[in-house]
Formats: C-alpha cells, structure tokens, sequence
C-alpha cells in the first residue's frame, strides 16, 4: 500500500496540520480511509458537504455534464450557469449574481463592487468595517478583512482600508463610522471564530445603522449559507436583508465554486469591472444547481434546524457530564464546544481513534458541522464516540 503520508510530506507545502487520516470514500454522513476504517464525518469539508458525500443528484449532474461541455469561459452564454443564477436570485432578497471559484474570490468581488458604489455614491470612501474573530478568506485583502492576528503578522504590510471592532457591538460600529466609510461586512453567526452569535437585535441594528449613514451592509454567508444555520440563508434567520451577499462552501456541495450577489442599489458593476476565467464553468454550476435544488426542494434547511437543535440538546447533556465542558453553543448544524482547558488537540485525537471526525478553531474549541442530511441516529452514534472520547481526553 502506499505510504501516502510520506508523499505528502514529499512533495507538498506543509500548509496545514493534517489529521493522520487518508479518505477514500464518502456515503452520506460517511467516510472510509485507506485501511477501510469507517468515520461519521461531523466536518462536512468545512461545511461545504451540506447535502452529504457522493448525494446522487450532485453526482448524477456532473456525470451529464462532463459529457457535454465542461468550460468555455464568460465570453458566450452557458444554460447551468444561468439556470443556477436564476435559482439563487428568485430564492433571495438579492437581484444579480456573479460566480467565481471560491469564498475569498466571492468576498474580493464583493469588495470590489463595494468600493466602485462608493465612488459612485459617496465621493470615493472605500474603507470597510469588519469583525474581530471574522474569518474571510486567505488572499491579501481577506488577510486584511479578516480580524485575527494569527492571520496577518506573518504577511505584513497586508492592505489597508479595513477598521476592527468587537462582534455583537454596535456602538463600536458607530464609533467607527467616519467620512470614509462605506460599508460593513459582517458574518452573521461567526463560524471560524469559535461559532459566535450575535444578539437577537444586533444585525437589525447595523442594518439601520447603515441606512441612517448611506452605508452598504455585506453578509459574510460563505460558512452559514445554504441551510447550515436551519434556513436557507442566515439573514433569513434574523429577518435582516443585507445589500451584498456572499457565498461558496456549501453552494456546490462538494465542487469549487463562490458567488457574490447584490441588490439593485449595489449593482454598479459594468463590462470589464470584474471576471473569471473559470468561474461559473458550466460543470460546476450544473453540480451547484442540482445541489441548491435539493437543498431546496427537500428542505434540507428545516433538517438541519431540527437535527442541529436535537444535537446541541445531546451536546448540553454532556456538560451537564463532564465540569470540563464551559460552553456549548450553535444554530443549526453550526455548533461549538468550549472547554476550560485547551485539551482540543488531544480530543480530536481521541474522536479520530473513535471513528469520529470533527474540527478544531482553536485550543480549547471544537466545531460540529455535519452534513445538513445527518440523521438523530448518527448524532447519537457521534454524541457516544465524543463522550468515550471526552474520557480519555481529559485525563
């Protein structure tokens, strides 16, 4: 067999502690590795798995598609590209829709759009507030967006035209509004940061806050997108529309694709603004319409909003268990435990020996994403894995 760890250390960048855990093969909530050990995959690929691995109508679209026509770039019309904007559009509060190829490209775009309507709108002020604890993505101006430390220091001087103020603070963003201010960006529920939830009114309150200033208000939904929060859009859940949205991760249900969408006040992109060679290549976009569709028409939203409320319920049961567990907290199938001590490495060890996947946001942090399709079952079976694994950890 072959020692595919050691290809890895070989032959590519050490960009990220991996788990010690080949996977071959995905079904559902799912996986195999290369030795035939099973795991229930509570990571969904970084909630990008939103209708489980290797789902038939995802499948079945790409198989059709690849026999088709695969790419052709943005020079001529294609029809999944177009039938999945359609999609989008007329299930949103938003009017237009451009596709790239991840979620630090749908957010650049984003910014882009942004700061061209604050030319247009606003005499040119292009600076941004966004959150600490945020997470935007890994390109420069994302670096920049993005407010933790850990992702700055190593690439300075990142860009500027970015202000940092405490999530769930509103009087922080009104004191950080100034002449140059043109926008706030916001995750609506921090994933990455450590599944962190705003007050009930907090959103409402920045929407407001940027009507009374002229200001445009961008959702972050790359992580809660597409059902991960129990509607099909997170602003959905606090009844907050926002003027520019983004999305990726959950979008294509396994392939590589970003979106950014805007309402008719924000729509001032024009020829030659902005492009993509490969984004919205009609083999993703046909995989992306299939899995939107499902999620749609399946309410893959109201599953997870019921089997993510049982979970977290499961999840509390076990605090009430082990002292070591300080929090637990979530929407959805979006959920965070906490610990009073950083024991999440080794826990994560423990759950992987356990036949468990989960992931870490930080030392004292596990995150609980499954697919959207996760049964009451499989939480039970994860909740035992997690609790033998929980005995071990905190030893």
């Amino acid at each position: 067999m072959a020692d595919w760890r050691s290809k890895e250390a070989k032959y590519y960048m050490k960009v990220v502690n991996r788990q010690s855990i080949v996977i071959v093969k995905g079904e559902g909530t799912r996986v195999w590795d290369d030795e035939g050990k099973d795991y229930l995959d509570f990571t969904a690929g970084w909630a990008v798995n939103n209708i489980g691995h290797a789902n038939p109508a995802i499948t079945a679209a790409i198989q059709t598609q690849a026999g088709q026509l695969l790419q052709t770039s943005n020079q001529f019309f294609t029809i999944p590209q177009l039938e999945l904007a359609e999609l989008l559009v007329e299930n949103s509060c938003m009017e237009k829709v451009f596709f790239c190829n991840s979620g630090a490209e749908a957010n650049e775009g984003a910014i882009k759009l942004i700061r061209k309507w604050g030319k247009i709108n606003k005499n040119g002020p292009g600076e941004i507030i966004t959150a600490y604890k945020s997470f935007h993505g890994r390109t420069m101006n994302m670096v920049a967006a993005t407010a933790q430390p850990k992702y700055q220091e190593a690439w300075a001087p990142i860009p500027t035209g970015f202000t940092h103020v405490d999530f769930d603070d509103i009087t922080q963003i009104k004191n950080a509004t100034n002449e140059n201010t043109v926008a706030v960006m916001l995750e609506p529920v921090q994933s990455e940061g450590g599944v962190n939830i705003p007050s009930s009114d907090y959103l409402s309150n920045v929407r407001s806050w940027c009507d009374e200033n002229n200001l445009l208000l961008i959702f972050d939904e790359v992580s809660t997108g597409l059902g991960r929060l129990g509607e099909l859009f997170g602003y959905q859940l606090f009844d907050v529309e926002p003027d520019v949205l983004t999305l990726a991760k959950g979008l294509g249900g396994g392939v590589p694709i970003g979106a950014f969408l805007c309402n008719q006040r924000a729509n001032v992109l024009e020829p030659g603004d902005h492009g993509s060679t490969f984004g919205g290549n009609a083999l993703t976009c046909a995989a992306s319409e299939a899995s939107t569709r499902f999620i749609i028409e399946e309410d893959v939203p109201g599953n997870s909003r019921n089997v993510g409320k049982y979970m977290k319920d499961q999840l509390e049961n076990l605090r009430m268990k082990h002292e070591i567990i300080s929090d637990v907290r979530g929407i959805g199938c979006l959920v965070g435990v906490e610990f009073s001590a950083d024991i999440a490495g080794k826990l994560l060890s423990a759950c992987n020996d356990n036949g468990l996947l989960l992931n870490v946001t930080a030392t004292n942090i596990v995150r609980w994403m499954p697919p959207l399709t996760v049964t009451k079952e499989e939480v039970d079976e994860a909740i035992e894995k997690f609790d033998k694994a929980l005995d071990i950890a905190k030893v």
